[in-house]
């Protein structure tokens, strides 16, 4: 399996090298050269397995044979082993073919959990590999942080700072970061919006001197082995209801596009899904993207659900890459006009073949707080905003009734106990293993959103292999 960039100008790499790699140098994010395909056989094979199974059938032709079966084996069953419920991302039925899959049983309560636990072990294993050291700078809307640091704390040959936007993430979400007490782990806040941390990110890449001096690398989901893992939830979702012999839907609450990517990836690989349905919040640019084709950058607005608070989407450039079939030169063109206009345009030609892909919704903070009272009164589930957006996004937007549709759960209600309370009149608790998060002292970095202030941070900061 070889790797190339949506920009086109990078060289090929494999699988181990685009997981340190994490942006291409061209400023592009790797996909694979081809997509791997299941037959249905392969697919019905599929039932009745354990997670880790699962996901160890759905990476391993992404993996390439770079990292030996038993190896690969061991590490998804010892990340997959941290999580609190024994089918890892469990099923519950809500009403007539909608379901909800709770992706938050992980360590930080939230889905990026399920990606990152593995990751973690992945860059622990390869870096171990080559007697190598790196470092890891993020940015976080607020789930990816925390789980990113909890996936590379302690580990000898990861330094890891992760920016998220001062303010703008919940208590809970930036707790779990600041007071992670490793030695290897930085918190930085960033005056200013998570696009722009994500900016100061992709620039410290693209400043090649910077990011060769630290051997840089990236665990937000521009990092194809983040993509990767999320697939597997899919698949395993897809199989438990009927698949390859029934058709299965996704409602995904979107903000980065990585999770629903996945989605899309899923059906790349032969899995039979129906249009994946974007669910968004007041910052709503996918939604209009997938509604008219077009695209058009405005301020972003602070919500109830701030993972979501996004206007330049990353993951959704490798879906892009396949609307302009698969040109790096001619896409990279119209995202360096997108930046300087703040407009896009998806070319007409092959718009068609997206359009029947996705759908889209929108659901303002009044609707969430609705949606949320609604189901608890209905079924006594207490669910966060992000799903809200999910589940509403899910019910706007399904076709077929007789399809299954699966609403992604992306985040534990207790991550977000104001607006839960004020959704359904309960505070919802931290579970027991963080039930002092909130008396734990804090770790973190005040910043302006200035490339050479975060530049200079991370530089007198980070370990090196005489004081690591």
């Amino acid at each position: 399996m070889r790797y190339i960039s949506t920009r086109g100008a990078a060289p090929a790499l494999g699988f181990t090298d685009v997981l340190l790699a994490g942006l291409a140098r061209d400023g592009g994010l790797y996909v694979p050269e081809t997509w791997p395909r299941l037959s249905a056989d392969e697919i019905r094979a599929l039932r009745g397995l354990r997670y880790e199974e699962i996901a160890f059938r759905i990476m391993r032709p992404f993996v390439g044979g770079e990292i030996a079966d038993a190896d690969l084996q061991a590490m998804i069953a010892d990340a997959y082993g941290t999580f609190r419920h024994q089918a890892v991302v469990p099923l519950k039925q809500l009403d007539d073919n909608l379901w909800f899959m709770e992706l938050f049983h992980g360590p930080t309560l939230a889905f990026k959990d399920v990606a990152l636990q593995l990751v973690g072990r992945l860059y622990n294993h390869v870096l171990a590999k080559r007697g190598a050291r790196a470092t890891i700078i993020g940015a976080t809307s607020g789930d990816t942080g925390s789980a990113a640091l909890e996936a590379c704390r302690d580990r000898a040959g990861i330094d890891i700072f992760m920016l998220h936007p001062k303010g703008r993430v919940s208590e809970v979400q930036r707790r779990q970061m600041t007071t992670i007490d490793s030695a290897n782990v930085f918190n930085i806040a960033v005056d200013g919006s998570f696009d722009d941390c994500q900016d100061l990110v992709k620039a410290m890449f693209n400043d090649h001197a910077f990011r060769d001096s630290i051997n840089m690398s990236a665990v937000n989901s521009i990092n194809w082995a983040r993509v990767m893992a999320q697939v597997v939830y899919y698949a395993a979702a897809a199989v438990a209801l009927g698949a390859p012999d029934r058709r299965i839907g996704f409602a995904v609450p979107s903000g980065n596009f990585g999770n629903i990517f996945a989605g899309y990836v899923a059906r790349q690989m032969g899995f039979d899904l129906a249009p994946l349905i974007v669910g968004a919040n007041r910052n709503d640019i996918l939604a209009r993207f997938f509604k008219t084709g077009r695209m058009e950058i405005s301020s972003v607005e602070p919500s109830l659900s701030p993972s979501m608070d996004i206007q330049v989407s990353s993951n959704l450039e490798r879906l892009l890459f396949d609307l302009f079939d698969r040109d790096g030169k001619k896409l990279g063109d119209a995202m360096i006009e997108f930046r300087k206009t703040g407009t896009f345009a998806a070319p007409k030609e092959s718009w068609s073949r997206v359009e029947g892909l996705f759908r889209a919704a929108t659901l303002d903070d009044p609707g969430t707080l609705r949606v949320m009272g609604e189901l608890h009164h209905a079924t006594g589930e207490l669910i966060d905003p992000h799903s809200a957006i999910g589940i509403h996004a899910a019910r706007a937007c399904r076709g077929d009734r007789e399809t299954p549709i699966v609403a992604l759960g992306t985040a534990h209600p207790a991550k977000f106990p104001d607006a839960v309370e004020k959704a359904t009149g309960i505070r919802p608790g931290l579970p027991e293993f963080l039930a002092d998060l909130h008396e734990r002292p804090e770790r973190i970095a005040g910043l302006p959103k200035a490339l050479k202030a975060v530049q200079d941070y991370v530089l007198s900061h980070r370990r090196n292999d005489r004081n690591g």
